[in-house]
């Protein structure tokens, strides 16, 4: 029934020791033996979801930045891209300044920041990309901007969006990735816009699709897909509103779902 499978990455297919377990990259593999196209779909830059592709073996398309970026594994070619309005940007990057708040730009695939501090080193650890400290920050906002980030306290976070979203928030898309990560995106960059538009791609639809997922970023793919799955460990609001509740991350809640709705193909929408 399931032609497409798409899987958040961090505190999902990830354990808590940043690892892809055997068992899961098994089931994963089975699913793509029967005809599944499993994918990755993560609020990560290309760069970085395209090193834990590589390290389970997968070549295909994956959502990356939130539902911004298609892009193929292979050979590199964008299938679907959505950038911030421009205005919109230079608007949130004015706030930020008003508000000494630490915001990062992706440009052409490239984390650029306005100067070197303890929030762009952890960023860079945790996705293991390097930063570059923009020689002209504010000039990079007249570029395309695949996605905008603020790191700052979660509660901080929380006002900051509630405050943006009547300034910019009919165009631009708003979601946390981690309670620390508030992300930017245009409003077409969910990974529900993602999910759709690369489910027709393959000549299928959202309703043959899976979507697992546990922070709020994954709500617009959980709602999207046919069956959407909600990590154990996942937001309780996310459990709320998904068909099926897995096992957590250190519990192989993905492999869990591969299996049972997949492999042993057991009827979808029912909570666990």
């Amino acid at each position: 029934m399931y032609k497409l499978i798409a899987i958040d990455i961090d505190d999902t297919l990830l354990n808590d020791e940043l690892v892809v377990t055997e068992g899961t990259k098994q089931a994963m593999a089975a699913a793509i033996e029967q005809g599944v196209l499993v994918t990755l779909a993560t609020g990560r830059m290309y760069a970085s979801a395209r090193k834990i592709a590589n390290q389970i073996g997968l070549n295909v398309p994956i959502i990356t930045y939130q539902g911004s970026l298609i892009k193929t594994l292979i050979d590199g070619e964008v299938l679907y891209e959505r950038s911030v309005p421009t205005d919109d940007a230079k608007l949130l990057n004015e706030y930020c300044l008003k508000h000494g708040l630490h915001l990062q730009l992706y440009v052409d695939d490239v984390l650029y920041v306005r100067e070197d501090n303890d929030k762009a080193k952890m960023y860079s650890n945790l996705s293991k990309i390097p930063y570059v400290v923009a020689d002209d920050f504010d000039a990079l906002l007249n570029e395309p901007q695949t996605k905008m980030l603020i790191i700052d306290d979660p509660d901080l976070l929380d006002r900051v969006a509630e405050e943006l979203k009547p300034l910019i928030g009919e165009r631009v898309h708003i979601t946390k990735s981690k309670p620390h990560y508030l992300e930017f995106t245009h409003k077409e960059g969910t990974k529900g816009h993602a999910l759709r538009f690369l489910a027709e791609h393959i000549g299928s639809t959202s309703e043959h699709a899976i979507a697992i997922g546990d922070a709020w970023n994954d709500r617009e793919m959980i709602v999207e897909a046919g069956l959407g799955v909600a990590m154990g460990n996942a937001l309780p609001a996310l459990k709320e509103i998904a068909n099926y509740v897995t096992l957590t991350n250190n519990e192989e809640g993905v492999r869990h779902v591969i299996e049972k709705f997949v492999l042993n193909a057991a009827p979808a929408g029912v909570h666990s």
